[in-house]
């Protein structure tokens, strides 16, 4: 009896001390003791365009070792024998064996006849795979796509877009030309032709030369330009082609508001359509009186004055800047405009400093003894339009 007790409390003894010393679970620790918690792998790429003749796909592996040998496959959406819709399946003659290197990555380069990549949009995703770890791309990675290396952007002037209009100067189209292998370096060839049927013009510009378009490059009647940009490295090129449209020369910013007499908006600046006091400096335009004569402010900076010649309303519809111009400068200008007994529309020549603008100003309506509400075109060039708000 005594024997079984003594065995008896062996064994729990023996028991005890399995509990609180055996590690049922053998996992793998840091050198400081702690465990050590597996990371998930994760790949990337280079990318191609159009300009570019390979790309290459590299992975980190955590969980591999250094030397470990690695598949890399490309893969693409194929059709296979004898099926009937497209499925994801390795591109033939493109698996390649890496091996992993001192810092637990591993990269392969393919060329574009490799992965199939012919046209815009086309793609194709890759794995790697080995016998300790595997990695491909995350959904929110996406495919390898083919994308287009040359954006252009215009017209721009200052570089905000415009419209292109006729006597208004010049303005630039932007060419940004970026492979992902190297940076380009190359020229880029601009052609041009202003008319579908019409031989093109050709011109090769160092790259980051703002390429120049102007209204007066179209000929007289024809108000359709089609442009092609090229660029191109090796046997490979990008072009990107644009249509352009030039309008009849306008005044392009039409602004309204009220003067009213005594107030803090007796004025107005016509360069911002500001609203002023009379005696401000800034005040272009002003009215005073109980007749409401417009005229230039009482207190305007030196160097700025303001004119007017009388038109008509058929002429503010128009709204052609050059004819504008012309009836000004053939007219007999005044220095103030009567609202109420005067003609409704007047053209007007602002000289402010080394700036010369013209526009037209219509009286919309009248409150007589208080108030004047008017509308004015102004801004016939792309440097007016950089200064004008």
């Amino acid at each position: 009896m005594k024997n079984k007790i003594g065995l008896t409390l062996i064994t729990i003894i023996s028991l005890m001390q399995s509990c609180t010393k055996q590690e049922y679970v053998n996992i793998p620790k840091n050198v400081d003791g702690s465990a050590y918690i597996t990371k998930s792998a994760t790949t990337s790429n280079t990318g191609i365009t159009t300009l570019d003749g390979s790309f290459t796909v590299s992975a980190t592996l955590p969980n591999a070792k250094v030397g470990d040998e690695m598949t890399v496959e490309l893969l693409a959406n194929q059709m296979p024998s004898g099926g009937s819709a497209l499925q994801l399946l390795p591109i033939a003659g493109t698996a390649k064996k890496v091996l992993v290197g001192s810092d637990f990555t591993a990269s392969a380069t393919f060329t574009r006849a490799e992965a199939l990549l012919v046209n815009l949009g086309d793609n194709v995703t890759y794995t790697f795979a080995g016998k300790t770890e595997s990695a491909q791309p995350t959904p929110q990675q996406g495919p390898i796509v083919l994308s287009k290396a040359t954006a252009v952007s215009g017209p721009l002037y200052a570089t905000k877009a415009v419209q292109i209009y006729r006597n208004a100067g010049a303005a630039y189209f932007d060419v940004k030309v970026t492979p992902k292998i190297a940076a380009y370096t190359a020229n880029v060839t601009v052609l041009k032709k202003n008319g579908i049927n019409l031989a093109w013009s050709s011109s090769s510009l160092a790259y980051g030369t703002k390429v120049p378009i102007s209204g007066d490059d179209f000929a007289v009647g024809k108000d359709t330009m089609y442009y092609a940009f090229v660029a191109a490295v090796g046997s490979y090129s990008d072009t990107v082609k644009m249509t352009v449209f030039a309008n009849p020369a306008l005044f392009q910013l039409t602004k309204s508001g009220t003067m009213t007499l005594g107030a803090t908006t007796g004025g107005v600046n016509v360069l911002n359509n500001g609203t002023v006091k009379a005696t401000d400096t800034l005040a272009i335009l002003a009215i005073d009186a109980v007749s409401l004569q417009i005229h230039a402010g009482s207190a305007l900076r030196a160097g700025t004055s303001i004119s007017f010649v009388p038109s008509t309303s058929s002429v503010y519809s128009a709204n052609n800047s050059d004819a504008i111009v012309a009836l000004f400068d053939a007219g007999t200008a005044s220095a103030t405009v009567d609202p109420i007994a005067g003609v409704p529309v007047n053209i007007f020549k602002i000289v402010d400093g080394a700036n010369t603008y013209y526009g037209i100003l219509k009286i919309a309506s009248v409150v007589p003894g208080t108030s004047v509400t008017y509308e004015y075109k102004i801004g016939n060039t792309y440097a007016q339009l950089a200064i004008l708000k």
